[in-house]
């Protein structure tokens, strides 16, 4: 640390209460592979900055936090009872016990902990054990023969088969000054004790360790395995010791089983250098984990950050896709099979009609007048096929989005868990059709603005009241998807006819010139209309991810919380 200058402590604090606020903050709402470690890790980050290293910054000469914890059986609470000499903590008769953990202090030192300056996440329990007693609370216990200086903490059982101790146990023993770790001669070499005695290691943490329920013949053989255990994971500083089998009283142990234990824990309240010398092991231990552990959580944040891009990916490709088919469709002459061209056989025929069309364009003409002023249902009919052609184009390519994103996305990380919240994401919005038909007719009132607008000058707007401007509209669609690419067999005789035909009449009213900036403004305008309609079918899976995703700027926040820990250490 930066010494115990107020300067220094002041820059300490603020930048953990920095990182405290980017960890907060920080969401892993995709179900990665690695979300729920990360989730847990998170968790457990948050609480030690809470419990632990913000209170020691903000008060390093308060009290010392010893917490008792241990295995389930170990005789964590008897052996805090045979400590203070009196019962404090209830022992579990049943098991699993659930019940409020045990704070023990001097009375003097009460005012460290009545208040949320620990633990502020525990409400504070007074008086008697109740019914009321649970994990969410921990009980105070003033009590003379705890020194002055230094607190009692019963924790419960690491392994307990309730998750809501075992995640209590953990949140207690990283807000400990000082861990006293109770095992047993037959269960001391267990694989749960020794991953949060490796825990403590990796973090510095200040350890003692009681032997307990030891057969007197075995002291030195198991006390002697024990240390070289310790020692293997760097914890040979740790004191070790012993209480040896024996009969209670009053629910007690034998006052030479707890005298070492107690004296130790006394020297230690009443030198103000060595508890100075405990609180700055354990809080240096947990200001040097903090970096690793926020690495750990960015590289967690940056994983949901990927995977939420990968998904907005994987829906952006399938409507550019489809935006792409749209406009595949509309030159390659798809819009003109069918129906349309029925309609368009009703005026004009097929066969000799088309061979003679290009000497005969006064006919046509002529042909056209009457079909589009003297026979308006026919004009109609086509209009109608048309329309319905462009909007079965437009549905069908985003129903083929919807359905493509879905597949890709139960195969993405997080990507099922979407679907699963929002199955209607499997599928194009229910109004879809409805928004197409009329998009569709938005754009058809675009053709017939675009003719009228053409039509300024008094000589044009003779011819376009000769055709009639719906009849010309008509005809501009027909034009506008008139090619034989992708059309095969007889259809290639129609559709060239078609677009010959149109051209013609079309050219005759408005010039050569103005028709194929009319067809070529009239496929841009429908473009444009699709596109945005595309993209408002995107934004569902796009809002879908980011109401889960995690803030694109987390990731940075974290990491630069991180450093400004280190530098201020």
């Amino acid at each position: 640390m930066d010494g115990d200058t107020g300067v220094g402590n002041a820059r300490l604090l603020s930048a953990v209460q920095a990182l405290r606020a980017a960890v907060s903050g920080a969401t892993l709402p995709l179900d990665l592979p690695g979300a729920p470690a990360a989730r847990l890790a998170r968790t457990r980050l948050l609480d030690q900055l809470d419990d632990y290293v913000i209170p020691r910054l903000t008060s390093l000469d308060a009290p010392l936090l010893a917490v008792v914890g241990g295995s389930t059986g170990a005789g964590k609470s008897t052996l805090v009872n045979s400590v203070v000499g009196r019962e404090v903590t209830l022992p579990g008769v049943l098991r699993p016990t659930t019940r409020s953990p045990v704070l023990i202090h001097h009375p003097s030192d009460a005012a460290w902990f009545s208040g949320p300056r620990v633990l502020p996440g525990l409400a504070r329990i007074t008086g008697r054990h109740s019914a009321s007693d649970g994990p969410g609370a921990v009980r105070l216990v003033p009590s003379d023969e705890v020194a002055a200086g230094l607190a009692l903490l019963d924790a419960p059982d690491i392994d307990s088969v309730v998750e809501a101790n075992r995640e209590l146990a953990a949140q207690l023993l990283a807000a400990a000054d000082l861990w006293v770790f109770v095992t047993t001669a037959a269960r001391y070499a267990d694989a749960v004790p020794w991953e949060l005695l490796r825990e403590a290691s990796e973090r510095g943490t200040a350890l003692a360790v009681v032997l307990d329920r030891v057969p007197p013949g075995a002291v030195d053989d198991i006390r002697t395995h024990l240390a070289g255990m310790l020692r293997e994971q760097g914890l040979d500083q740790a004191p070790i010791f012993t209480v040896v089998e024996s009969e209670l009283v009053d629910g007690l142990l034998p006052d030479d089983q707890t005298q070492q234990l107690r004296g130790w824990l006394a020297a230690l309240a009443g030198d103000a250098q060595a508890r100075a010398d405990v609180v700055r092991q354990t809080l240096e231990g947990a200001l040097v984990s903090l970096d690793a552990r926020a690495t750990s959580l960015v590289a967690a944040s940056e994983e949901q950050t990927a995977a939420g891009r990968t998904l907005v990916g994987a829906a952006e490709a399938a409507y550019a896709e489809a935006a792409a088919q749209v406009r595949e469709g509309m030159a390659d002459g798809t819009l003109l099979r069918g129906e349309v061209l029925a309609r368009w056989q009703e005026f004009v025929g097929t066969g000799e009609f088309f061979r003679q069309v290009e000497s005969t364009v006064s006919r046509v003409r002529d042909r056209f007048t009457s079909f589009l002023r003297g026979e308006p249902a026919r004009a109609d009919h086509l209009g109608e096929a048309l329309q319905s052609g462009v909007e079965s184009l437009v549905v069908n390519r985003a129903e083929l989005a919807a359905s493509s994103i879905a597949r890709v996305w139960r195969t993405l990380p997080g990507g099922d868990q979407l679907i699963v919240a929002n199955p209607g994401l499997a599928r194009s919005s229910s109004d879809l059709e409805a928004r197409i038909q009329r998009l569709v007719r938005d754009w058809q009132g675009d053709i017939l603005q675009m003719v009228r607008d053409e039509g300024k000058d008094r000589r044009t707007t003779a011819r376009i009241m000769a055709y009639g401007v719906n009849g010309l509209g008509v005809v501009l669609m027909l034009v506008t998807f008139a090619s034989t690419a992708g059309i095969t067999g007889a259809e290639v005789g129609i559709a060239g006819g078609t677009a010959v035909v149109g051209q013609k009449l079309l050219e005759a009213v408005f010039g050569d010139q103005a028709v194929r900036e009319l067809a070529r403004k009239a496929r841009e305008l429908l473009t444009t209309r699709v596109d945005e309609l595309y993209a408002v079918e995107l934004a569902r899976y796009e809002g879908a991810v980011s109401t889960l995703q995690v803030d694109t700027d987390q990731t940075d926040r974290l990491a630069a919380a991180a450093v400004a820990v280190e530098d201020a250490r």
